[in-house]
C-alpha cells in the first residue's frame, strides 16, 4: 500500500523527468501526475510558470504546514523528497554522515556536469539544423569523460552503487541520463562497470515502474536502434525545438 501524500508531479518523459517518478516509486509514495507537452509549449503557460518560473520540468507541489509549496529543479526535488519522506534512509543517508555529503557531491556532479553536457551532445548530434563537427566532438569527448568517471567509481564500489552500501539519489539522478546515452551518441556498453550498473538499476522495482512516468521509457527499443533510426526520430521533434529557440531570440 502506497503512503498517502499531497504530491503532484508535473513531468515529461526525459532523463530529468523520470528522476523524480523513480524516487517516488522507490519511496512508495502516492502522487498525482500531470504530463507536460513540450510540442504544445505547455511549460510556458502562465499556470505552469506559477509552479516553475523557469518553465522547465520536472516540478512538484506538496503541502507543508497546511500550505501548498512548490519545488522545482530536479536535484532540489530529490533532496526535498528524501529529506521529508525517507526517514528510514532507504535511498539516502542521515544528515552529517560522510555518505550524506558524498551523495550530494554526486548529485551536484550530475546536475552541473553530466546532464548539461549530455544534453548539449544530444542537441548538436540530433537536433541542430546543421552538423557542426566541432560541437559534436567537444560534447562527445566530455560525455565520454563523464561516463568514464562513473565507470571508475562503480568499478571500485563494493555495493555496485555510487555511495556506500545502497542505491541513493546519486544513482537515480544519473541513471536517467546514462540509460539514454546511446541515443545521445555515447553508448554505456563501452564502459563495463557502468553498463552493469545500468542493468542493476533496471532490476529495481521502483526504477522499473518510475521510468515509465508519464509515458513509456524506451530503453529496450533503443538497444537495437541505429544512427539512422535515432536521427529519423529526432527529425520528428526538430521543428518545435527550433521554433522554441526562435521565439526566445525574438522576445524583447
Amino acid at each position: 500500500m502506497s503512503i498517502p501524500t499531497d504530491i503532484h508531479l508535473y513531468t515529461a518523459q526525459t532523463p530529468n523527468g523520470i528522476k523524480v517518478s523513480i524516487l517516488l516509486e522507490e519511496l512508495n509514495l502516492q502522487y498525482k501526475v500531470t504530463a507536460i507537452e513540450f510540442s504544445k509549449n505547455t511549460q510556458k503557460e502562465p499556470w505552469f510558470l506559477e509552479i516553475n518560473p523557469n518553465g522547465r520540468i520536472p516540478a512538484l507541489t506538496d503541502t507543508l504546514d497546511g500550505k501548498q509549496i512548490r519545488i522545482f529543479e530536479s536535484g532540489a526535488i530529490l533532496q526535498y523528497l528524501v529529506d521529508r519522506y525517507d526517514k528510514d534512509h532507504k535511498v539516502s543517508y542521515p544528515f552529517g554522515t560522510p555518505e550524506y555529503y558524498e551523495t550530494n557531491s554526486w548529485l551536484m556532479w550530475q546536475m552541473g556536469g553530466l546532464g548539461p553536457m549530455q544534453g548539449q551532445l544530444n542537441h548538436f548530434n540530433r537536433y541542430a539544423p546543421e552538423k557542426i563537427q566541432y560541437g559534436i566532438d567537444r560534447y562527445t569527448a566530455e560525455v565520454r569523460r563523464l561516463f568514464r568517471t562513473l565507470d571508475t567509481a562503480l568499478e571500485a564500489s563494493k555495493s555496485g552503487y555510487l555511495v556506500g552500501d545502497r542505491a541513493t539519489i546519486a544513482d537515480i539522478a544519473s541513471w536517467g541520463w546514462v540509460s539514454v546515452g546511446k541515443g545521445s551518441g555515447v553508448d554505456p556498453k563501452e564502459f563495463p562497470a557502468l553498463q552493469q550498473w545500468v542493468l542493476r538499476m533496471l532490476r529495481r522495482p521502483g526504477v522499473e515502474k518510475g521510468r515509465h512516468v508519464p509515458s513509456k521509457h524506451g530503453y529496450e527499443e533503443t538497444q537495437t536502434m541505429t544512427e539512422d533510426d535515432f536521427n529519423a526520430g529526432a527529425a520528428e521533434n526538430r521543428g518545435w525545438i527550433l521554433q522554441g529557440q526562435k521565439r526566445e531570440l525574438e522576445r524583447k
